[in-house]
């Protein structure tokens, strides 16, 4: 089984790499970026093949070391 991990910033935390990515983009040509979040994906590949034992791992590898949870929200996905 593999959990595919997004994570983000949480509303209201500046993003200064986002903001660079913007400026970069328009320096590019890119007009009408408006704004840009940037995140995190990570796979983690799971041997554990129980949907529940597997998503209770995720959450806390999430909570414990993958997220600041202070400032990112995380979600995922399990997948075969």
């Amino acid at each position: 089984m593999k959990a595919r991990i997004k994570i983000t910033l949480k509303n209201g935390v500046l993003d200064p790499q986002g903001k660079a990515i913007q400026g970069a983009l328009g320096a590019l040509g890119f007009s009408g970026v408006d704004d840009v979040r940037q995140g995190k994906y990570i796979e983690v590949a799971l041997a554990e093949m129980d949907e529940a034992k597997a998503k209770d791992a995720v959450e806390r590898m999430c909570k414990d070391l993958l997220a600041n949870t202070v400032i990112e929200n995380y979600s995922y996905e399990l997948v075969s």
